[in-house]
């Protein structure tokens, strides 16, 4: 873990901020849960238990730091919530209508891929791709369900 602190120290550094104990924390949570995509308020229910001085704002003002800084992105889709994923690299999303997952997939996309950033006369800056639909492991219970 102290390897892991002292990596996330650098990675700050290299993109400017100051690494405060604050944003070691928010990025550390971001990190060890990227799988979940998590949101402000998840981020702020799990570190004020450690942290009960940390404010949402202090989580919002860091977290927007970070998508400024291309440490972080934002996923809106849900249109609902915004969720914040530590993965930078190019990647598509897809929402569980069941359980509310968000599940990272790797689908060759040409535009990100450096072959093509213009397309009719339009610079392209950004692609996002979300899919929605019911993951294997809801489908796996509703199949198990089934059989008994």
């Amino acid at each position: 873990m102290i390897t892991n602190i002292h990596k996330l120290k650098n990675l700050l550094k290299t993109k400017g901020l100051k690494p405060t104990y604050q944003r070691l924390k928010v990025l550390q949570y971001l990190d060890k849960h990227m799988d979940e995509h998590p949101t402000v308020e998840a981020i702020y229910e799990s570190l004020s238990k450690e942290i009960p001085t940390i404010s949402m704002t202090t989580i919002y003002n860091t977290v927007n730091a970070f998508l400024e800084k291309g440490l972080a992105s934002a996923i809106t889709i849900t249109g609902t919530e915004v969720r914040y994923d530590y993965i930078t690299s190019h990647h598509h999303h897809f929402l569980c209508k069941k359980c509310g997952r968000i599940i990272d997939i790797d689908i060759q996309c040409p535009i990100m891929a450096g072959r093509k950033k213009r397309t009719h006369g339009h610079k392209i800056e950004e692609v996002h791709g979300y899919f929605k639909g019911v993951c294997k492991d809801c489908l796996e219970k509703v199949h198990v369900k089934a059989k008994h």
